[in-house]
């Protein structure tokens, strides 16, 4: 079988639709198509069915297209072991993060590749409607993602999951606010309080849910709101108290006083999630190190600051 028409079928199987590879490959739908065709020709089984107005991946196609994930980290795998042997980490190496993990982790990485020549990162930075980074990880090699815990279907698919720190969320509270005297709030303190929430399903949000399963009642939200910069001067203003990340928050003469939270899960993951074949790349390699050695830096100085 054709090792090019076996990554257009992981495409498919990737991105769920024909027109949607077309654009990813640079290529007409129609020869997309054309060339599955072909594959389920060699294959001499069917690998496609039409269902509705599409297609979708028989169960020989869903099959065919995890054998195809694993041949491409096979080749990325050889690949890399013999840059290794030729040459040091090059290429570009495509990165999405979202808005606090690119402020944490991305300064001191591209300034470390100041002195690695022929190797540079391509920043995007995403702040997605509904947080599922994995579908991110079709058109970037590394993909910064935050979570509350390791969701199933990121170590699916041909995924590959690097976990690179734990940040603990915090509650903030405007300057003259009672709890301020508290050195941590408990989620008893907090019954009675008007919420800057976040949209539904991030892990800020998650942690008000388990506020709300601990004290037995929904905590009282006035308004959502994505971005943090906004929710600081919301606090600040005493529109509400919110749920924030404790290493990028700003609240040092601000109007703002962030306190640890006691008696429930308040922290989120922050991983690199990327295609298995590509995380096979010494430059993707590279990267994930540089990434790792942020990560480290961040926590250990806050701990350092704690510790003042």
């Amino acid at each position: 079988m054709d090792v090019r028409r076996l990554e257009l079928l992981r495409e498919f199987a990737d991105r769920g639709s024909i027109t949607a590879v077309a654009a990813a490959t640079h290529r007409t739908p129609s020869a997309v198509s054309q060339q599955l065709k072909l594959l389920e020709r060699e294959a001499g089984v069917a690998l496609t069915e039409k269902r509705g107005r599409g297609l979708e991946l028989t169960g020989a196609g869903l099959a065919l297209a995890d054998t195809a994930r694993r041949i491409a980290v096979a080749i990325e795998s050889a690949e890399a072991l013999w840059l290794e042997f030729k040459q040091s980490p090059r290429g570009s190496v495509s990165v999405s993060a979202f808005p606090t993990a690119g402020q944490m982790l991305l300064p001191g990485a591209l300034r470390a590749l100041r002195d690695e020549e022929g190797l540079e990162i391509v920043l995007t930075d995403h702040d997605l409607p509904l947080p599922d980074f994995a579908q991110l990880t079709a058109d970037y090699d590394v993909v910064i993602a935050d979570s509350q815990g390791i969701p199933a279907h990121w170590n699916e698919n041909g995924l590959r999951c690097v976990p690179l720190m734990i940040e603990p969320f915090d509650v903030a509270l405007p300057a003259g606010h009672p709890l301020v005297e508290k050195t941590v709030v408990r989620g008893t303190d907090l019954v009675d309080e008007h919420w800057i929430g976040a949209p539904v399903g991030y892990p800020y949000d998650r942690v008000l849910e388990r506020l709300g399963a601990t004290v037995g009642r929904e905590p009282r939200i006035v308004q959502r709101v994505m971005d943090n910069l906004i929710v600081e001067r919301l606090v600040a203003a005493g529109i509400g108290i919110a749920i924030l990340p404790r290493f990028t928050t700003r609240s040092h003469g601000n109007g703002i006083v962030t306190r640890p939270i006691t008696g429930l899960p308040a922290e989120r993951q922050i991983s690199a999630l990327m295609r298995a074949d590509r995380a096979e790349r010494p430059s993707v390699r590279r990267v994930l190190e540089l990434l790792a050695v942020e990560a480290e830096r961040v926590v250990a100085g806050y701990r350092t600051v704690g510790e003042r």
